[in-house]
């Protein structure tokens, strides 16, 4: 007898549901998506059209009335992921929230406590752990050859990239800037190899001094509104831990740069870890190599990440991004913001 297919439901029908979540359900046969839900009709008619969905909700709590529906993608504005995710979970939903996992460490742990007592599966969308690459420095790491890591830096960096869509650049939906989007993807994935460590305290600070006046940036990227720009466009931390470590964040959307760069570098005791370009630094003979190692491919991205999702649920195996992790992220996150206000460095 076949399997009955889980019935997903998408909360928040924008860009990320439909170019990233969606395609991702729609490509596995165990997965019916059945409702989307969003508090613009356009955004939820896009959806529903684009991927045949057949039921549309402007309120989230109607959609998760159905019993049909078994798990939950969270897309919404950052603002609006604790409490959809709250609800979805009290519902007896299993949730994949889109990252940041919340916009406070406070709204984090409530995310956390509500899926342990729901007993259902509560994973957050840290895309970058799902690569090919990102896997293979995983097993680097794991392996012993970088030793005991000492030092990172965590870089994601654009030279003129601020969105000019959606929510990003509104301090009421998203309350951080590229700090929260794209930062917390670097800073996850360092962690993540590192074994997520316990920090310390964090010193940080946070500008907006290119976001807050007109500018011409990369194609693609539409154009901002430099009076209603409320975030951050640059963030940089530093980041202490408890075993003795050190992590450098550095994030931006606009910063004055001669390339974009995404990259992790690790340093540890035996040797050391580059993403971009993928490099593996050994001491040898008493002196350094350096090797580029060959990816032979695989599936990745937020494709990947959806499957494994699911396969979580299905197989009842632990989350692969959990929320006990996210919430180490969040809590340095606020620490790079805490920091920047009162100008000292703060415990996390």
């Amino acid at each position: 007898m076949a399997s009955k297919k889980l019935g997903v439901g998408i909360i928040g029908s924008g860009g990320i549901a439909q170019g990233a979540h969606m395609p991702g359900y729609a490509a596995l046969p165990d997965c019916e998506m059945l409702a989307v839900c969003d508090v613009s009709e356009s955004a939820r008619k896009s959806a529903a059209e684009k991927f045949n969905v057949p039921h549309q909700f402007s309120d989230w709590k109607k959609l998760l009335e159905m019993d049909e529906i078994d798990v939950v993608s969270v897309c919404t504005p950052n603002t609006y992921h604790c409490q959809p995710t709250v609800d979805a979970l009290r519902a007896g939903k299993h949730v994949l929230v889109e990252k940041p996992m919340a916009v406070s460490a406070a709204e984090a742990k409530k995310m956390g406590a509500e899926a342990k007592k729901a007993k259902k599966k509560l994973m957050v969308g840290q895309t970058a752990r799902f690569s090919p690459q990102s896997r293979l420095m995983k097993e680097f790491m794991e392996s012993g050859a970088v030793g005991d890591v000492y030092y990172a830096r965590a870089m994601a960096l654009r030279r003129r990239g601020i969105p000019g869509w959606g929510a990003f650049t509104s301090r009421k939906l998203s309350v951080g800037g590229p700090v929260f989007d794209i930062g917390v993807h670097i800073l996850d994935l360092t962690l993540w190899l590192m074994g997520f460590p316990e920090p310390r305290s964090v010193s940080g600070k946070v500008s907006d001094f290119i976001g807050a006046r007109p500018g011409r940036q990369v194609a693609g990227m539409g154009s901002w509104d430099p009076k209603k720009y409320g975030v951050e466009d640059f963030g940089v931390g530093l980041i202490k831990f408890k075993n003795g470590a050190t992590v450098v964040l550095e994030s931006s959307w606009a910063l004055n740069i001669p390339e974009d760069i995404f990259s992790t570098m690790i340093c540890g005791t035996k040797g050391g870890l580059q993403s971009s370009p993928l490099k593996l630094i050994r001491e040898e003979m008493g002196s350094l190599t350096i090797a580029s190692p060959e990816l032979l491919g695989g599936p990745g991205g937020h494709a990947e990440e959806v499957r494994v999702f699911i396969e979580c649920i299905q197989k009842d195996l632990p989350e692969p991004v959990p929320a006990e992790e996210a919430i180490i992220t969040q809590r340095i996150l606020d620490g790079i913001y805490a920091s920047s206000k009162t100008g000292v460095a703060v415990k996390v």
